[in-house]
């Protein structure tokens, strides 16, 4: 069974993200640290997935996470984290982490960032993104949330339901049926982890997709 590390030194938090993990990847063993020393031990097992807080005891947030790279090179780390320090959060991704999210973030951008580093890609949240074009310091390519995970008329699709289109206007903008309508946005929500429609276009907005 894969296993996952949850690193955060509030209880309630890593019971909070447990259970958003348990939503997007069911079979996951969760396992918890509550300092950096604790995550850097933990690591020596290489979990299949690891998603860390930026300030835990034990070390700054740079040390830690950089000894959680050297620890598990292999192992993608999703940092979740409340700071909003543009070189900072960037710094991060020289060190080559998978993916960052902010704590004020919806549980549907967490999960769908989770989806998108287990599928191998890296999640770099909207905001840095006038920061992060092109190359970071390091050389390492800053990649944004990957939209291959919507077809480009899923994201037509959402853009106009976002605007507030029914699916019926939808089918006459596009010049499709109805029914194909339905079809694309009932994969988009799936695509995007979303409960209906006008949250799979909030999600999708959020993420920088449409």
């Amino acid at each position: 069974m894969k296993s996952c590390l949850i690193c955060d030194d509030h209880v309630m938090m890593r019971e909070s993200l447990s259970g958003v993990i348990e939503g997007a990847w069911p079979a996951a063993e969760i396992r918890f640290a509550a300092d950096f020393p604790s995550a850097w031990a933990s690591l020596a097992s290489s979990p299949a997935f690891c998603m860390s807080d930026l300030v835990m005891p034990g070390a700054s947030p740079i040390e830690g996470i950089a000894r959680m790279r050297q620890i598990a090179p292999k192992v993608p780390i999703l940092v979740f984290t409340g700071n909003e320090d543009s070189n900072l959060l960037l710094k991060l991704f020289d060190l080559g982490i998978a993916g960052l999210v902010s704590k004020t973030s919806r549980p549907q951008i967490l999960e769908a960032a989770i989806r998108v580093v287990l599928a191998g890609e890296r999640y770099l949240p909207q905001h840095l993104l006038p920061v992060a074009q092109g190359q970071s310091g390091s050389g390492t390519p800053l990649v944004p949330m990957p939209s291959a995970r919507l077809t480009e008329r899923q994201m037509d699709v959402l853009r106009l339901i976002a605007g507030g289109q029914s699916n019926k206007e939808v089918a006459r903008e596009l010049e499709l049926s109805p029914a194909t309508v339905k079809a694309h946005a009932a994969a988009a929500i799936a695509a995007l982890g979303a409960t209906n429609r006008t949250e799979a276009a909030m999600t999708a907005r959020e993420l920088g997709l449409i």
